[in-house]
């Protein structure tokens, strides 16, 4: 029974991350004919999304305000663009002005009976998802998920959080803000800019105009990304990867230790070529192994029939501790910015805070 339970998990994974992967294409090849047939869902995607957008800014929704401020950080396509490891770095630089930081996020895909749900290191990511874990690990901030963003952000007040940071919160405008900071990929940038599902878009591309800052994460060297356009305040990221933790030993080794032989590279994450493109750039010869985003994944899809070193994302090391040997390695994804960009989101906080007061 329980083989059969692994066969249904990696046939899921597969047809799921087929689906995934035809959806990749349509939304970031370079025709846009095959996202025709997919047009009207769009226009009734955006009619829809709009209503509900509206509704909030003219008070038929109601908004909720809290009594301390809230900076959102999301974006407003599917699929990875960096926020995550940017609201890791947002806390980091919260909680140096001696700040007691709360992050709220959905909890996507956890099963815990009850929400919202206080984070902690230790905390079974089955029953919170994965990325409540990562950040809870990574940080000193207060983490907590659930559904309802109004809930999950006056409950991290009640546990003594001072200002709330809404990872992936773009789009729940329940939650009244103080700031909202939008992350683009700067690879991908919008793909063939139409509205899901003929493309990534949950808002339309407009929305990236009414937002306080741009985040664009790159993978190289810095501002090589392709400009976006308008005149909001723009800072650029580089997400950089390099040194891999053992998830047995809890060695720590540079990643640059690993050039010369071949290493399997395990991702599920919104998009796993980002991650595989940057071991690549740091000279690691790879085999590629892509599975949907917050996958569960099981042993068969991080043990091979090789002794190679196995290396996958921090995230997807969540939940695979338990199942991992000597080989396995999590690749920490970190954020840095020059110095310029550094000021420019410090006088945003400064001015959120100064309102706040």
């Amino acid at each position: 029974m329980e083989g059969a339970a692994r066969e249904w998990l990696c046939l899921s994974a597969c047809a799921t991350m087929s689906v995934d992967r035809a959806f990749q294409r349509i939304w970031y090849g370079r025709s846009r004919v095959a996202s025709i047939p997919l047009v009207p869902l769009s226009w009734l995607f955006a009619a829809l999304a709009g209503l509900r957008r509206n509704a909030y800014r003219v008070g038929l929704l109601r908004r909720h305000r809290l009594d301390v401020p809230v900076l959102v950080v999301g974006n407003v396509t599917v699929g990875g663009t960096g926020k995550t490891p940017f609201t890791i770095w947002l806390a980091e630089r919260l909680s140096a002005r001696g700040l007691s930081v709360g992050i709220v996020l959905r909890g996507y895909r956890g099963s815990s009976p009850i929400w919202p749900r206080h984070i902690q290191a230790h905390t079974p990511w089955q029953e919170v998802g994965d990325e409540p874990v990562l950040i809870a690990r990574r940080t000193s901030a207060i983490v907590v998920a659930g559904p309802d963003r109004v809930a999950a952000a006056r409950h991290a007040v009640g546990l003594g959080a001072e200002i709330i940071v809404s990872d992936d919160g773009l789009q729940h405008y329940r939650l009244e803000r103080d700031c909202e900071i939008l992350v683009v990929d700067g690879t991908r940038l919008f793909g063939n800019g139409r509205m899901l599902p003929a493309g990534p878009l949950r808002e339309p591309q407009s929305r990236c105009e009414r937002v306080d800052l741009r985040v664009v994460t790159v993978r190289d060297s810095l501002r090589s990304a392709t400009p976006l356009r308008g005149t909001l305040p723009t800072i650029y990221a580089q997400a950089r990867v390099t040194r891999a933790v053992n998830l047995v030993s809890g060695e720590t080794r540079a990643l640059h230790a690993f050039v010369g032989d071949t290493v399997h590279a395990v991702a599920a994450i919104g998009h796993p070529e980002g991650f595989f493109a940057a071991l690549e750039q740091r000279g690691l010869t790879i085999q590629a192994h892509a599975y949907p985003d917050h996958a569960p994944l099981a042993r068969e899809h991080i043990v091979f029939a090789d002794d190679a070193p196995v290396l996958m994302t921090e995230k997807d090391a969540v939940k695979c501790a338990v199942l991992a040997d000597a080989r396995h390695w999590a690749v920490p994804l970190e954020i840095a910015l020059d110095e310029q960009d550094e000021r420019i989101v410090d006088a945003l906080l400064e001015r959120v805070l100064s309102e706040a007061r």
